[in-house]
């Protein structure tokens, strides 16, 4: 659970930095899985103090919605170079 609060840190973080550079279906994928992953972890948390389940259970649900949320971005990310829509970082290479 500590290790959501840290991604979510660093992801906020990075994300002022590179906002700018992403297209804007990557944009609107990124947004999505990003919330649904906190929506995971904040059910998997509240399970966890309920006894429901174990803190590792809890850790292995948030781990897998922060893992389809970085599916969602690339897929987006995709999209938006099939677009036409290549972001500053895609033009540098």
């Amino acid at each position: 659970m500590k290790t959501m609060i840290k991604t979510s840190m660093l992801a906020a973080a990075l994300s002022f930095g590179v906002v700018a550079c992403d297209g804007p279906k990557e944009n609107a994928m990124e947004d999505a899985g990003e919330q649904n992953a906190e929506a995971v972890n904040a059910a998997a948390e509240a399970s966890a103090d309920a006894g429901k389940i174990t803190d590792e259970q809890a850790d292995a649900m948030t781990d897998q919605a922060e893992n389809k949320a970085d599916a969602m971005e690339k897929q987006g990310e995709a999209m938006d170079k099939a677009d036409g829509n290549a972001t500053a970082t895609d033009a540098a290479k």
